[in-house]
């Protein structure tokens, strides 16, 4: 919070002088930050969507939906998702994936239920790095381990349905999602979902493959035929791919000095098109940087 107000202050001074504000840019915030500011994927986390124009990859949280994680690894082991595909694009909304209805393919070890719907948690010893600025849908919003969070003061914390988060589908009864449908958020953040979906996940690259598809025509954006969709050709977890054939990505830590840096870039922007810099910013307005590891990192 003191880097934060020491940033704004600094933006503040500027400002009042009339002096152009020569503040790094993003690409310079995060060039300048120390290798110990980011952290590699870890394959056990990570989904590898393989598309007909390249590959989605997905960072999975246990932190939030450890029962739905669980669920989904024990799928992609399963190979269950090979032959699923896009059954649903609806505009400013989501893109979901499944199997066809009634296709009863061998879920492996995964459950078929799950009973404990984990749309938010105790708080505990999860880090959170806190946005100073309010928001609509809940007390408190920030980051923990580099996803989207909420909470509410009493306790509880859950994932935001921000651009590229990934959720799980459900009908009505609250325990009816054990991950064999799930979607990804791609146009403006639908918060009136929070907490009433278990979130896994974001995506952290191919997020063009899924915003770019063609959208269903039929209500809520599902394709009429089967024709429509957008095969899947595989779901695989990263550490059961070899080595060689992984995508080697690193994201920035939400914990670290750059990232309150970048926050604070994002708050006070000072590129010559900006005439008035707001002072504030929406959580799900707030940049989550991923590289691939440099060379030997």
């Amino acid at each position: 919070m003191k880097l934060q107000m020491a940033l704004a202050a600094g933006v503040l001074a500027a400002c009042a002088s009339g002096v152009a504000a020569q503040a790094p840019s993003l690409s310079e915030i995060l060039a300048k930050s120390p290798a110990s500011d980011w952290r590699a994927l870890d394959p056990n986390n990570t989904l590898y969507m393989e598309m007909p124009g390249g590959r989605v990859v997905i960072e999975l949280s246990p932190d939030f939906s450890p029962r739905h994680v669980a669920n989904v690894r024990a799928l992609a082991h399963a190979d269950y998702w090979d032959g699923a595909a896009i059954v649903r694009v609806q505009d400013d909304y989501v893109v979901q994936w499944s199997r066809a209805e009634g296709d009863q393919h061998d879920l492996g070890t995964a459950a078929a239920r799950i009973a404990v719907p984990e749309y938010d948690r105790p708080v505990g010893d999860l880090p959170f790095t806190r946005l100073p600025d309010p928001d609509s849908y809940a007390p408190e919003t920030g980051f923990t381990h580099g996803f989207p969070a909420g909470r509410d003061g009493h306790g509880r914390t859950w994932m935001l349905h921000c651009y590229g988060v990934v959720g799980v589908g459900r009908d009505n009864p609250p325990d009816n999602g054990n991950g064999t449908e799930l979607y990804v958020v791609i146009g403006q953040s639908p918060r009136h979902l929070d907490r009433n979906v278990a979130m896994l996940g974001r995506v952290v690259q191919g997020m063009e493959l899924l915003s770019s598809l063609r959208r269903g025509t039929a209500p809520m954006g599902f394709y009429r035929t089967p024709a429509d969709r957008t095969p899947i050709r595989s779901i695989r977890l990263a550490a059961d791919v070899p080595p060689e054939q992984r995508t080697d990505l690193e994201v920035l830590r939400t914990d670290s000095r750059t990232f309150k840096a970048v926050i604070e870039s994002r708050r006070f922007r000072r590129e010559s098109w900006f005439v008035r810099p707001t002072g504030h910013i929406n959580v799900c307005n707030v940049p989550l940087p991923v590289r691939p590891v440099p060379h030997g990192g």
